[in-house]
């Protein structure tokens, strides 16, 4: 809210010619910011759906509100992974991928993370009805589902807390490893993130329309990264790492007690 007080000084002439001040006060009450919000989500994957083979299938990722919150992940994201590839051995230009590190050095890169916006799920693949893996559509589309359910559930909770306010979201930009989607997938998934969050989705069963969560949003747009360029998408690797393992040692719940981190189990 802005509040603001302005004073002026006049000189004015009084009956008799002489000169004398005048002040005047200006007061304009407080106007609610409307500024715009811009909301930025990076994500990655761990863990390969296949129920033959895997209980576990993973998304994760960090939740920035405005490119400030973006650019200070980044920045003390890059500063830990700095001193963790040279405690590692690690040459700079290498890529610290939770794969290649110690669980020390991911649990580091993890904290380094904290107050940040996080958010997960956990697919039991047990639980999945077995003709959805029949074919790479139907795992694609599943796959799209629990993204976009995960983030949404995100979203819902921040907007329960007050932390966002539905009608100033703007835009959202989604970026997303490469290699977590296959290319001719990456368009289904860009057309599930609009009609989730811009347009709106409709349930045939029930013949219900679901709303859009942020009634002015004017644009998603989703962006496959290198990994190697974008440490926000490394941060999110470390996060989706912690997820399953967590998952496969039983002990989600260290994760769900955490105020900033939402995280969901499909189905």
């Amino acid at each position: 809210m802005l509040e603001l007080t302005f004073k002026r000084s006049f000189k004015i002439a009084d009956r008799r010619g002489k000169s004398r001040s005048l002040r005047l006060f200006f007061y304009l009450p407080p106007v609610p910011n409307l500024q715009n919000m811009d909301i930025y989500v990076y994500s990655d994957e761990s863990g390969v759906f296949d129920r033959q083979h895997n209980e576990y299938f993973v998304f994760g990722g960090l939740v920035a509100l405005s490119y400030s919150e973006a650019d200070e992940a980044t920045r003390r994201y890059q500063h830990a992974e700095k001193l963790i590839k040279a405690k590692e051995g690690l040459a700079n230009d290498d890529e610290a991928k939770a794969c290649c590190l110690s669980n020390s050095g991911k649990s580091k890169l993890f904290r380094s993370l904290n107050n940040f916006h996080k958010f997960g799920v956990v697919i039991h693949q047990n639980r999945v009805n077995p003709n959805i893996f029949n074919n790479k559509k139907t795992k694609q589309r599943y796959l799209d589902y629990a993204f976009k359910i995960a983030i949404k559930r995100k979203f819902e909770a921040l907007i329960r807390e007050g932390t966002i306010e539905p009608c100033k979201v703007s835009k959202i930009r989604f970026y997303v490893d490469e290699h977590a989607t296959a290319t001719d997938g990456r368009y289904e998934l860009r057309e599930a993130l609009e009609q989730e969050f811009k347009i709106g989705t409709f349930n045939l069963k029930w013949s219900v329309f679901h709303e859009p969560i942020f009634p002015n949003l004017q644009s998603v747009e989703l962006h496959f990264c290198d990994s190697k360029s974008r440490a926000p998408i490394r941060a999110a690797d470390i996060i989706a790492n912690r997820i399953y393992f967590c998952a496969t040692s039983r002990d989600l719940n260290s994760l769900r007690g955490r105020k900033e981190f939402k995280l969901i189990e499909l189905p």
